[in-house]
């Protein structure tokens, strides 16, 4: 019995920074029977795979979340988290707005207000600070108050608890100086200090409240693209009855084969094919193209794409489910969810974060207050807590679990936006690095819509030639075969009989007629079944000459004939094998075809390196050689051919209109069938995991300098130490820097074909 793998994917609220994150991993992976988990910060999402044979858990995963101090839940609609993340952040806005508010006067009181008297011998100017503080801190707070206890109850530690204990100390130490006159049993350290930091508490809590709210807001810029592609799909379309009236229907309760109306100026509502009527099809929210693509009886069209001209009849072809549309939302969701190596060794750092910053500011705390007798006019225990508050709230681990996600986001949707498919982030950092290109002929270099050009008979009529080959090629999926059965139609509608048809991998087709073994394919077919081509090698050598595929038609060993089949290169070829070469990239033509027939096309495209005639086994043990020596290598196919190579180099490229199995094993895929968008998708590649690694490098950067300077490492020498209001400043500006570096992805445009 074969056992499927399982996979759930839960809401998880409640994460704030990259410690978080590994907690819930943690907690996740030990439940039984889990196999793997992936969680994703920005997302606020986790996906569980099952062990082989196990079912779906869910009350597990919910209650060992919500034991751990997160909220699990089932996975709402992507429309409804939008909603909720919209109210949230405007929640956030307020909140930060409410908190600068009192904050701004607490500082202005604290330092920049003359001596208003005393009050029962306390200081006046204290007592005001401390009511403005007062409900910033208890009640804006909260949530980081909140948050905190959850992680400390559970073993864990995270941002929640660094802001907690910063806040906590300096509020709590500034209480206690501002009472001392009142409180004589109080230790005399409270009665020799001059300071307090109501101010600290007030606008580390605003800032880092404000740094929410921009973060917030820049999260939801970086998930743009995919929710404007969710946009695209229309919630109804106009069925038409059999009296040619029309009736509103759900998209989700359409059959495929259903035939609905478009109007003009509004959006296909699912993929389809023409039945009647011509019109303009704008295209560039699902595929970039810039111009309209006009679209006739017959031809295919993609849901989400808009008439501009005319109305259009349209029998639908998918299920709601698994449009074009839908599969682009999937990729896109999933990739999103993907980890870069680098970044799993950052998950591991960001589990021992918050311990390695808390141990950083105990250090400070008895440097400070055991041996040290103080700085200028500050006590060294003063001292100490300002360090401690400092140091405690300047690390930010919310930039190290921000870094890969917001830039795959941003990336990920911007390639989505323009017809570029990135299926995981695994392929997009091994992109990056590619140094050899290799490229399939047929359907790739040339457009994929092949037209038999000429028939060389040499036994029978061509009737009978094209009449087998189209008997052979009924049913077969290859770009060859559309051609010939297309020029088959043309010419005679009989077709033999043809029995026990069977696909020979790499070589062609072979079936039975009239007790013999009829094929159709390439000379190693013909060779297999002992089909004599030698005395007519000098007609097949001018044939392939011209760039023609060659496909011999035989019948039992007698040679019957041959079908020259011809295919224009795509418009874009030449440019985007220009800008291969101008990266410096190795250019390699792995084609199935005759060596005369590749070396024509190569000649016309400027590829220097052809390797001809191979299977596709072949195809992929010559990748795994290249791989061997040490070269980089993306291979780009649209076949089912090309499947095993696809998914045998670094980073597999597939043609959007080739066939399921290469899409399924490609890592990348090309909505719009352009060669240069093969090159552009390596560029966006190269440039998302160049933001990533920037994202992680500023992370690593900024704790490691501002963590000594919050500890008073310049103080001895400078007489400087970083104000705890500063230090909430610092680390809500490095989560922000982190997700506004990501958002210039935005503005990343593919590259464009040369005239």
């Amino acid at each position: 019995m074969v056992h499927m793998t399982v996979e759930s994917t839960y809401r998880i609220e409640g994460m704030t920074c990259a410690a978080c994150v590994a907690s819930v991993d943690s907690i996740i992976s030990k439940i039984n029977d889990v196999e793997h988990v992936r969680v994703n910060l920005a997302l606020e999402k986790a996906v569980v795979q099952w062990k082989e044979g196990a079912s779906e858990n869910h009350n597990a995963v919910e209650d060992a979340v919500n034991r751990g101090g997160f909220m699990a839940s089932s996975m709402p609609t992507s429309q409804q988290i939008r909603a909720e993340r919209i109210d949230a952040v405007r929640q956030q806005g307020w909140k930060a707005g409410f908190a600068l508010v009192l904050a701004v006067p607490t500082l202005l009181v604290s330092m920049f207000i003359s001596d208003l008297g005393s009050s029962n011998g306390m200081n006046s100017n204290w007592l005001i600070a401390f009511s403005l503080t007062l409900p910033v801190y208890l009640y804006l707070g909260q949530q980081f108050h909140i948050g905190a206890w959850k992680a400390i109850r559970s073993r864990r530690a995270n941002m929640d608890v660094l802001v907690h204990l910063g806040t906590t100390t300096a509020f709590l130490w500034s209480t206690l100086v501002m009472f001392e006159p009142i409180l004589p049993f109080l230790p005399e350290i409270f009665a020799d200090t001059n300071h307090v930091y109501f101010d600290g508490a007030a606008l580390i809590i605003a800032f880092i409240l404000l740094g929410n709210y921009l973060e917030g807001k820049a999260k939801l810029q970086a998930t743009d693209a995919i929710f404007s592609l969710m946009d695209l799909q229309p919630k109804t379309a106009h069925v038409v009855n059999d009296d040619e009236s029309t009736t509103k229907t759900p998209v989700e309760d359409i059959e495929p084969g259903t035939t609905i109306l478009v109007k003009t100026g509004q959006t296909i509502p699912l993929d389809g094919r023409v039945l009647d009527g011509s019109a303009l099809i704008d295209m560039s929210m699902m595929t970039g193209e810039t111009y309209p693509v006009r679209a006739r009886i017959g031809n295919e069209v993609i849901g989400g794409t808009i008439l501009v001209d005319a109305p259009l009849t349209i029998a639908t072809t998918q299920p709601y489910h698994q449009t074009v549309l839908s599969n682009v939302i999937q990729l896109v969701d999933e990739a999103q969810m993907g980890k870069a190596p680098i970044q799993r060794a950052v998950d591991r750092i960001a589990a021992i974060f918050v311990p390695i910053v808390i141990a950083c500011a105990l250090v400070a705390v008895a440097y400070w207050s055991l041996l040290s007798d103080g700085f200028g006019s500050r006590s060294g225990g003063e001292i100490a807590v300002l360090a401690l508050v400092s140091t405690l709230v300047i690390a930010c681990p919310c930039a190290l679990g921000l870094a890969t996600p917001t830039a795959l986001m941003v990336g990920t949707g911007t390639g989505a936006r323009y017809g570029l498919l990135i299926k995981g982030i695994e392929a997009l950092e091994r992109s990056h690095a590619t140094t050899t290109l290799v490229v399939d002929k047929t359907g790739t270099l040339t457009t994929g819509k092949p037209k038999v050009s000429h028939i060389e008979f040499i036994e029978g009529e061509v009737r009978e030639i094209l009449s087998i080959a189209a008997s052979l090629e009924h049913g077969s999926t290859h770009p060859l075969a559309d051609a010939i059965t297309t020029a088959w139609s043309n010419v005679t509608k009989d077709r033999p009989d043809v029995t026990n048809i069977q696909n020979v991998g790499g070589m062609g087709i072979t079936g039975e007629l009239d007790d013999l073994v009829v094929a159709i394919g390439n000379e190693p077919l013909m060779e297999k079944y002992d089909v004599d081509l030698s005395t007519h090698q000098e007609e097949i050598q001018r044939a392939a000459a011209k760039g023609v595929t060659i496909s011999f038609v035989s019948k039992g060993q007698q040679l019957l004939g041959w079908i020259e089949v011809s295919d224009a290169l795509r418009p874009s070829t030449k440019s985007a094998l220009k800008h291969a070469k101008r990266n410096n990239l190795e250019v390699i033509m792995l084609t199935g075809d005759r060596v005369e027939a590749a070396e024509q096309i190569a000649k016309e495209c400027g590829i220097e390196h052809v390797v001809a005639n191979v299977r596709p086994d072949e195809k992929a043990v010559f990748i795994t050689s290249l791989r061997e020596q040490g070269k980089h290598v993306a291979m780009v196919g649209d076949g089912i051919n090309d499947a095993a190579a696809l998914a045998t180099a670094d980073v597999g490229i597939a043609m959007g209109a080739g066939s399921d199995i290469a899409l399924e094993s490609a890592d990348i895929v090309l909505l719009r069938n352009d060669l240069m968008d093969a090159m552009s998708a390596l560029e966006l590649g190269r440039v998302t995991v160049s933001k990533i690694r920037t994202n992680l490098w500023w992370a690593f950067i900024y704790n490691i300098i501002g963590i000594p300077l919050a500890m008073g490492l310049l103080l001895p020498w400078t007489g400087w130490l970083l104000p705890p209001a500063f230090a909430a400043a610092a680390m809500s500006l490095s989560s922000i820097s982190v997700v506004a570096n990501s958002l210039t992805l935005k503005w990343w445009r593919p590259k464009q074909s040369e005239a």
